[in-house]
C-alpha cells in the first residue's frame, strides 16, 4: 500500500515567500532525490493565515512502508536539520503518516 507523508508547516508571514521558494528550489528536490517518494504536492492551507504565519502542507507519496522507512532511517534527520538551520525559530512543523487505502479520479 502507498504511504502519504504529510508535513504541515506554519511559517512566519514575513518570510513565507522566501521559505516557499527555498522549499521548491532546495528542500523538495533534495527529498525527491532520495528515491523514497514517487510524487509530491505543495498546498497552502486556506483560512489559517494570521499575524503568526502562513500554513502550508507538503505531501509526499511513497510507494510502500519500506521505502518510507528507508527515508526515515537514512535521510530524514539530515534534511530536517537543514530546514531547521535555515529557518531557525521562524516556523512550527508537525508530521503525519497515512496509509492510502484507495485513490480515485
Amino acid at each position: 500500500m502507498k504511504i502519504l507523508y504529510n508535513v504541515t508547516v506554519k511559517v512566519d508571514e514575513a518570510i513565507h515567500l522566501e521559505w516557499l521558494a527555498w522549499m521548491k528550489q532546495k528542500h523538495i528536490p533534495d527529498v525527491m532525490r532520495t528515491g523514497c517518494f514517487e510524487s509530491y504536492r505543495i498546498m497552502r492551507i486556506l483560512g489559517d493565515d494570521n499575524e503568526h504565519g502562513v500554513t502550508y502542507a507538503m505531501q509526499y507519496i511513497s510507494p510502500d512502508q519500506e521505502a518510507f522507512q528507508t527515508y526515515q532511517k537514512e535521510f530524514a534527520k539530515t534534511l530536517q536539520q537543514d530546514h531547521a538551520d535555515t529557518f531557525k525559530d521562524r516556523y512550527a512543523a508537525f508530521r503525519t503518516l497515512m496509509q492510502i487505502e484507495e485513490e480515485g479520479k
